[in-house]
């Protein structure tokens, strides 16, 4: 089933969708297996593997570490597909690669359409690759079946914004609010009528993004967004509380969707 389908299935049983993410390698590989089946047991619907790059320029300080980390591990591109090729064969939530593109553009295009969709990936998200300049990535995308989710960000005019929306597929990335992902986002007035926004622009579902923290932080979003999106959140609660307390707050996140 693709996406956007599989999203609207899912809303019909719950007031908003969790979409988690985690960088591959890091803190390691047996490490990224235990929160994927974490996810898989609280239900998580959407799941979102980065592929670890030296200059990830919209990731906060948290996921920075991170991908350096996993790059001076040694975490190589086979390493990456190889661990999400078994991810999909053994959880049924729809994975989404994250990456930067000079990765893409290293692989080329087609090899890297080939790959990704070979590995058992819904779609990708390249926050630095504007739609103008995809090229034959978009084509080469349909081809495979892979979905390329574009973002829509406060700062978009409404022109952008529809053509966003007419390019767009399985659904929309809205970003929270201007700068790096990691920092706590307020959610106030200002994002809610970005939101709206961005629902004058496209039909498709809405996930939200960049500085959702906890359970509280998706029930305000209910009826506002269809997908909330965690990520620093989850990495420093590993790194803080560890298995425990990473479970707690998939917990949590995933009893707000109710």
């Amino acid at each position: 089933m693709s996406l956007e389908p599989y999203l609207r299935q899912r809303l019909a049983e719950r007031r908003i969708l969790l979409m988690t993410h985690l960088i591959v390698g890091y803190p390691s590989l047996d490490a990224n297996w235990r929160m994927l089946e974490i996810m898989d047991e609280v239900g998580v619907d959407v799941v979102e593997l980065q592929m670890a790059f030296s200059e990830p320029m919209a990731d906060g300080p948290t996921f920075v570490r991170a991908n350096q980390a996993a790059l001076a591990a040694g975490l190589s591109r086979d390493d990456y597909f190889d661990f999400l090729g078994r991810a999909t064969s053994s959880f049924p939530f729809p994975h989404l690669m994250m990456g930067y593109y000079n990765t893409v553009f290293r692989m080329g295009h087609e090899f890297f359409c080939s790959r990704l969709a070979e590995a058992g990936g819904q779609g990708y998200i390249i926050p630095d690759l504007p739609w103008e300049e995809y090229g034959d990535l978009y084509p080469l995308s349909e081809a495979a079946g892979l979905e390329p989710i574009l973002l829509m960000t406060p700062t978009s005019t409404a022109e952008r914004l529809a053509a966003l929306g007419q390019r767009a597929r399985g659904m929309v990335y809205t970003v929270a609010r201007r700068g790096v992902t990691g920092p706590a986002t307020e959610l106030e007035q200002e994002t809610f009528d970005f939101v709206g926004r961005c629902r004058s622009a496209t039909d498709l579902p809405l996930a939200l993004g960049f500085g959702l923290r906890r359970g509280d932080d998706l029930r305000r979003l209910r009826g506002v967004v269809d997908v909330g999106i965690v990520g620093s959140a989850l990495l420093e609660r590993w790194e803080e509380a560890g298995e425990a307390g990473y479970r707690d707050l998939v917990a949590d996140l995933g009893a707000a969707r109710l």
